[in-house]
């Protein structure tokens, strides 16, 4: 089991810019076996997938609203996950969530264990 716990959220203006972290628990070596991702989900609407990182980082994957404008990265030493998001629109507004899975969530993504409370983002 992993705690995650994510840390970054705001407010913004429309094309600003904010920088999402994710803090996992537990020893950095179950860490770097993990394939990491942010989600989202806005009032009303489903969760949709944002960012996915495998488990040695060298590998990404975006879903359609993130590409060009989010980067997804990972620190594996120090356990965190990150999420750069540049060019932000008013439909970004959402709450983030990184998740914790298996090597096989990075293709099936509903194979994520392990979430997060979230942190919000408005974007005005």
């Amino acid at each position: 089991h992993v705690q995650l716990v994510e840390s970054g959220g705001g407010s913004v203006q429309g094309g600003g810019s904010l920088k999402l972290s994710c803090k996992a628990s537990g020893s950095a070596e179950i860490y770097s076996t993990y394939c990491m991702g942010w989600f989202r989900q806005a009032p009303g609407k489903e969760r949709e997938g944002v960012g996915y990182v495998e488990a040695r980082g060298r590998l990404t994957s975006y879903g359609a609203a993130a590409k060009g404008r989010f980067t997804i990265s990972r620190d594996n030493s120090e356990k965190m996950l990150y999420l750069q998001m540049n060019s932000l629109k008013p439909e970004d507004t959402a709450t983030y969530y990184c998740a914790a899975g298996p090597a096989v969530a990075c293709v099936v993504h509903s194979a994520y264990k392990f979430w997060g409370q979230g942190t919000q983002v408005t974007v005005s």
